[in-house]
């Protein structure tokens, strides 16, 4: 299990919303938290490298821009979470993956272009996985809750 100091804590609270739309946004946050960009860069960069951090980058509204979205559910045994999560992940349309204490016990969301992209590619993960107990659960109604957490 990955260790955080406090500077990786200081980082991963900043960096969750609001984050700089600068030349160096690095060194925006560097200046907010009294540290240089070059120790922020390389602290990011080992954060993304362990797979604390998947990704970077904006959250915004599929449908106002013509995509869909779905929540998906999978049951998977324990030991074959991590490999079904990692191929999960390699999808660019997955934007959440978490795990829960229920039945179907590794859940993500996807964004595509159309369902039947979502459809097809959740049909992909299966077979590549072995995992054959996938729900595709499209949205009725949205709901945006801003999600901070303290680290």
């Amino acid at each position: 299990m990955f260790k955080f100091d406090d500077i990786d804590k200081k980082i991963l609270n900043r960096i969750q919303s609001a984050f700089p739309i600068t030349e160096r946004p690095y060194l925006s946050i560097a200046k907010e938290l009294g540290l240089s960009e070059k120790l922020v860069i390389e602290k990011i960069k080992n954060l993304k490298e362990k797979g604390i951090i998947r990704r970077i980058g904006a959250n915004f509204v599929p449908e106002k821009l013509g995509f869909v979205s779905t929540l998906c559910a999978a049951k998977v045994p324990v030991n074959n979470i991590s490999e079904f999560s990692k191929t999960v992940n390699s999808y660019e349309g997955v934007t959440h993956n978490y795990l829960r204490d229920h039945e179907y016990n590794v859940w993500f969301t996807f964004i595509a272009k159309s369902e039947e992209e979502i459809a097809e590619n959740l049909k992909k993960i299966s077979e590549e996985t072995g995992i054959e107990s996938i729900l595709n659960l499209p949205a009725i109604n949205v709901y945006k809750v801003r999600a901070q957490f303290d680290i």
